[in-house]
């Protein structure tokens, strides 16, 4: 006798259409904190993310990281210039570690929306502390 699928069962998560992986329904409850550690944080030298693309869900690159820092409550910030030519330029802004990912050579922005970005508020010097280029932090995996 064939099993039946109850509407209560969960989904299994998966990307649909896209290149990375995006929060589904189901953990839309979740704080971006608790969504990082389900994405497998690993160890990463703080060097090796200066000059890493950020990119968006279409693999659009948004900019590229030129500070990694600590604010005053203790989280990490990606600190990026944002809104110039090809990912070059623009205005300094702050993404919370928690919302991005590592993949290969590039990171992934899985938390925040493109759309979300011109809204950033603009990053200004003294806001944190700069990390070390040989500290050891860590960040989430992705996988396409």
């Amino acid at each position: 006798m064939p099993a039946v699928a109850h509407a209560e069962d969960p989904k299994p998560m998966r990307a649909e259409g896209g290149a990375h992986t995006q929060p589904g329904p189901e953990q839309d409850a979740l704080t971006p904190q608790q969504r990082m550690e389900r994405r497998f944080p690993q160890k990463v030298r703080v060097g090796d993310l200066i000059g890493l693309p950020m990119q968006d869900y279409d693999d659009r690159v948004l900019g590229y990281v030129k500070q990694v820092v600590r604010t005053p409550d203790g989280h990490i910030v990606l600190v990026m210039p944002f809104g110039g030519w090809f990912g070059y330029g623009g205005r300094p802004v702050g993404v919370p570690i928690e919302t991005v990912a590592i993949l290969a050579r590039h990171l992934n922005v899985l938390d925040l929306p493109r759309e979300d970005f011109p809204k950033l508020p603009t990053w200004k010097d003294g806001e944190g502390t700069p990390i070390p280029p040989d500290d050891i932090i860590r960040i989430a995996i992705s996988r396409r």
